[in-house]
């Protein structure tokens, strides 16, 4: 694991770098720099957006006694697409923005799951007053807590 981040932190920005250079011969510096900035205008644009938008179904969800797994993902998958158009580079705008279209979001959620979802066991147990477990489980044991105040004081 620490040899791939420690490629994706050293090629990915190698790679853009050399982009950019390869764009910046192509064209010039100042269109380079102008796609830069066009690309980080429009993307934190979207990004606000598309996390609004996120916000408001995570809410409505919560609203209707609903687990909002979805719309969180949604969430994250906004938030890592906006820190990729805060990277300079043509390559990580291209992912940042593919990942702030609801389709493609929902394709690379659809991944994700595919990818980790076999890591972890999930067990939900709903939401609201009338909540049960999914599954039954012979070590669960159904408990009720209550807060006891006690009024005598003990001075020592």
């Amino acid at each position: 694991m620490f040899l791939k981040l420690l490629l994706a932190f050293t090629i990915i920005p190698l790679v853009e770098l050399a982009m950019l250079i390869q764009l910046s011969k192509a064209t010039s510096l100042l269109v380079t720099v102008g796609i830069v900035i066009f690309t980080g205008i429009v993307g934190s644009m979207l990004a606000r957006w598309q996390g609004a938008l996120a916000w408001q179904r995570f809410r409505q969800a919560l609203a209707e006694g609903r687990m909002p797994a979805p719309e969180v993902q949604d969430g994250l998958l906004i938030f890592f697409a906006a820190g990729m158009l805060l990277t300079p580079g043509l390559l990580t705008d291209a992912m940042g923005f593919l990942l702030l279209i609801p389709q493609t979001r929902l394709l690379a959620r659809h991944f994700l799951a595919a990818r980790i979802g076999s890591r972890f066991q999930i067990q939900t147990f709903g939401f609201g007053e009338n909540a049960q477990p999914t599954q039954s489980d012979p070590n669960t044991i159904d408990a009720a807590a209550a807060s006891v105040r006690s009024d005598k004081r003990t001075d020592s």
